[in-house]
């Protein structure tokens, strides 16, 4: 975060604030979209994550090949609008609860497909990213 003399850039707090406030309440509206089904797929967790992921491999990529890009959007949407987005901690409950409902392999192929799907998807919105908005 950016500081001066007199503290945190209020600029940038507002931003990721307002980033952070508008993830959070996309990924409740899929999360309301897709309920959970007790002991079934969680759905609407692994959808925000994966969307997330390709999101902030699009971000990457925009960031690295236009440099100058303006200084609020890594803040607002890598930090405030994908972090509000994506979570970590419900991916573990909902880890956690189906493993404690006795399906576990549900909760591994969720664990596994989460994390395989979600590194595929960076890679895809790093190289759609640097196709898309590839330098001179």
């Amino acid at each position: 975060m950016t500081t001066g003399a007199r503290g945190p850039d209020v600029t940038v707090l507002a931003g990721v604030a307002a980033g952070g406030a508008a993830g959070s309440l996309g990924r409740w509206g899929v999360g309301l979209s897709l309920p959970p089904t007790p002991g079934g797929f969680p759905w609407a967790t692994f959808l925000v994550n994966v969307t997330g992921a390709l999101a902030m491999g699009l971000l990457v990529a925009v960031l690295v090949e236009r440099p100058g890009t303006h200084r609020l959007v890594r803040p607002v949407v890598g930090v405030g609008l994908l972090g509000g987005w994506t979570t970590f901690s419900a991916l573990a409950v909902d880890a956690v609860t189906l493993g404690d409902s006795g399906r576990l392999g549900v909760a591994a192929l969720y664990l596994a497909a989460t994390v395989v799907v979600g590194v595929l998807a960076v890679v895809g919105g790093l190289r759609l990213g640097r196709t898309l908005w590839a330098g001179p």
